[in-house]
This record gives structure tokens, C-alpha cells and sequence, in this order.
């Protein structure tokens, strides 16, 4: 898509500029995450949605660049702003480099070897697992496991009898035959994989630490207000 073809795409105009930024950062992530691990699994579906990607990305992009001219009334103005177009410009390369990688789907395998050999001298490296049913993760949500924070690995994706799930949302429950593909040191997959298999049982957050007890004022008050009841 070019950027003429942006101007006819208004979906992400009302939007915040902290939330197009947000977007733009989050999705970049996901895009290289999603580009390697095409690499990994030779996959063509993972490497289709890397490219939706870039396209969303390009929505975003035109969308701060509307913004910043709707927001621009001086040369002091210009020159605040000129910031955030770079950092979406910065973005929108990355996006653009994802796309690149996956392009290399189309060299056959016997001539990318060097691929696999790149990837797996990285410190944080694209690797996959399936859920045991006597696994303890079943059956909560992402944000009920806090997955990354457990065990250091983000997912990235899941694959179950539905399909693939891109960038799975906290609320995504996981279920029992799920593949999920993950980013992750090699001390951290290992654990997950214990987990997954279900030889180590779920080491669940610890709760939020007791509310703070109420000063003297907000006692006073709650006790004023229940006399005017």
C-alpha cells in the first residue's frame, strides 16, 4: 500500500496521538516476533499476518500525520511535533523489515540454512509448546497467569482448533491442545514447558498486598455521611 493510499483511510483518525503511539509501538513488536517465527515454522499463514500488519501499520502511520497538520498552527508548534512523526516513521520501517523477512519464505529451504543458525544464537529466541491437558494453565486467562511475568516468555500466538490467534489479548483463556508459539530466554522455556506438560504445578502471582488503612479524614468523613443518611 503506498501513502497516497493511506489519505483515502480515515479508520484510526480518532484515535488519541498517545494511543496511535501505543498501537504503533505494540504492533512493531508483534511484527518482528511474528516475522521470525514464520522463519522458524516456515509458516505462510504467520507471514500473511505479519503483512496485514504492515498495512495496519500504514494506517497508523497516516493517521499521526494527520494529527500532527491538524495540531500544527506555528513553526514552534512544527517543531514539537516534528517528533512524533519519527518516532512513527521509525516504527513504520520496522514494520517494513518484518515484511522483508518474511519474503524470504519464498527461498527454498536447502537455501537458507544460515536462517536457523542466526536465530538460535539470539538471547531471547521464537520457540513453540502444546498444552497438556494435565497442565494447570488450562483453563485460566493470560492476565489470571501472567505468563511473561512467571516465566519470562510473551506469547505471541496460539493455535487451537479455531485457528491462529495473533498477539493474544490478556482475556484469551488457554485451553488444553493449544500450540503456542513464545519469545523467551532458554532458562524461561524450559520452565514454561514444565508447566505446559504439566510436570510442575502453576506458580500463580502472588495477590495484591492489603489496601492501606484509611487515614483519620476519610474515616471522619464516611461517618459524617452515614449521620446525613
Amino acid at each position: 500500500m503506498s501513502d497516497s493510499d493511506d489519505y483515502t483511510n480515515l479508520d484510526h483518525v480518532e484515535m488519541s496521538v498517545r494511543e496511535l503511539l501505543t498501537e504503533m509501538k505494540d504492533s512493531s513488536e508483534v511484527i518482528v516476533d511474528l516475522a521470525y517465527a514464520s522463519l522458524m515454522y516456515n509458516s505462510e499463514d504467520m507471514a500473511e499476518k505479519v503483512h496485514d500488519l504492515e498495512e495496519e501499520m500504514n494506517n497508523l502511520k497516516f493517521a499521526i500525520r494527520f494529527k500532527v497538520l491538524m495540531s500544527s498552527r506555528t513553526k514552534e508548534d512544527a517543531k514539537q511535533l516534528s517528533g512524533l512523526l519519527q518516532v512513527a516513521s521509525a516504527a513504520d520501517r520496522i514494520s517494513d523489515a518484518a515484511a522483508d523477512i518474511v519474503d524470504l519464505l519464498d527461498v527454498p529451504l536447502e537455501k537458507r540454512p544460515y536462517l536457523s543458525d542466526m536465530l538460535h544464537e539470539s538471547d531471547e529466541k521464537i520457540r513453540a509448546t502444546k498444552i497438556s491437558p494435565k497442565s494447570e494453565m488450562v483453563g485460566y486467562t493470560l492476565d489470571q497467569l501472567a505468563v511473561e511475568a512467571c516465566t519470562g516468555c510473551k506469547i505471541i500466538a496460539i493455535k487451537n482448533r479455531q485457528g491462529w490467534t495473533y498477539d493474544p489479548e490478556d482475556k484469551t483463556k488457554i485451553r488444553a491442545g493449544d500450540d503456542i508459539i513464545v519469545r523467551g530466554t532458554e532458562d524461561g522455556y524450559s520452565r514454561l514447558v514444565d508447566f505446559a506438560n504439566g510436570k510442575m504445578p502453576w506458580e500463580f502471582p502472588e495477590p495484591d498486598d492489603e489496601p492501606e488503612e484509611l487515614s483519620d479524614e476519610a474515616i471522619n468523613f464516611e461517618d459524617e455521611e452515614e449521620e446525613d443518611e
